[in-house]
């Protein structure tokens, strides 16, 4: 299997995943509906909940308690993840093929995808 069928393998599996965990937190929510100022707080244009607000293990502690917006919050990360991990493929494609310029070129998109995902929302509280 070549790395162009890992990257499409990745993406489809990444979307594939991030649907159904966002479907199953959904359902969640209706079974076991939260607290309704929670609901109004995810529903308003400026909602002060969001995913550079909830730290990971949060997330985590939250998905093994079937909470469903944080079921939601996986799936949005693992939604954020994927093309991520297209990228870094891409990186271990260039330096196969030996080729310096893209490779460069997909490092530093690597290092701004990481750098807006974990350093800037830091920065910013």
């Amino acid at each position: 299997m070549g790395l162009e069928e890992v990257i499409g393998y990745v993406l489809r599996i990444g979307v594939l995943a991030s649907t159904l965990l966002i479907l199953a937190g959904l359902v969640l929510i209706v079974v076991n509906p939260p607290a309704p100022h929670i609901l109004e707080q995810l529903s308003t244009p400026h909602s002060p909940i969001n995913t550079s607000s909830i730290p990971p293990a949060q997330v985590f502690t939250g998905v093994a308690a079937l909470n469903g917006i944080d079921v939601i919050l996986l799936g949005l990360l693992v939604l954020i993840t994927t093309p991520v991990l297209r990228v870094a493929i891409s990186i271990v494609q260039f330096i196969k093929e030996r080729n310096l310029i893209y490779t460069l070129i997909t490092v530093v998109v690597l290092f701004n995808l990481l750098l807006t995902i974990f350093i800037i929302p830091t920065l910013i509280k």
